[in-house]
């Protein structure tokens, strides 16, 4: 399971940042999941994120890229399930350089929650839902606020 060996990352003291979530619309029932583990973390943190919802994983980016300029960190959820084309490659590809590029262009952290599976079974096994293995959009809001608060730390 790939949530082997993950820290516990503590982001209790971080709730002075500005957080934003975009997530993807597709597969309703893990982005539920992932949404909800990214706003509980968060929540625990005293974040109140705005949300942002997007068409599919191919918008993610765009739209991060257009909230960083606002926030402190962004967290960005979707999911993409393999089918029998090519389209998955590209779409887990573009997504997936176009959010690296997006916290490297503008030194705001981005949380990297998008889901990149073989079949349903395995999205919903880390969506964080009631029987899940792993949960991650808490996981992705954690990375994301604990990076923003080290980055403040090193701007000081």
């Amino acid at each position: 399971m790939s949530g082997h060996g993950a820290p516990r990352i503590d982001i209790a003291a971080a709730g002075d940042l500005r957080v934003a979530v975009v997530a993807s619309s597709w597969h309703t029932q893990v982005m539920d999941g992932l949404v909800g583990g990214a706003r509980a973390a968060l929540a625990e943190a005293g974040i109140e994120p705005m949300l942002v919802r997007v068409p599919g994983s191919f918008e993610l980016p765009l739209v991060a890229a257009e909230l960083a300029g606002t926030h402190d960190a962004v967290v960005a959820l979707g999911v993409v399930i393999r089918g029998g084309t090519p389209h998955f490659d590209y779409v887990c590809a573009a997504a997936t350089d176009g959010l690296s590029r997006v916290a490297l262009d503008s030194g705001t952290p981005i949380g990297f929650g998008l889901l990149t599976c073989d079949d349903d079974a395995q999205a919903l096994d880390r969506a964080g839902l009631p029987g899940s293995r792993e949960d991650k959009g808490r996981e992705a809001a954690e990375a994301a606020v604990a990076t923003a608060a080290l980055l403040a730390g090193l701007r000081a």
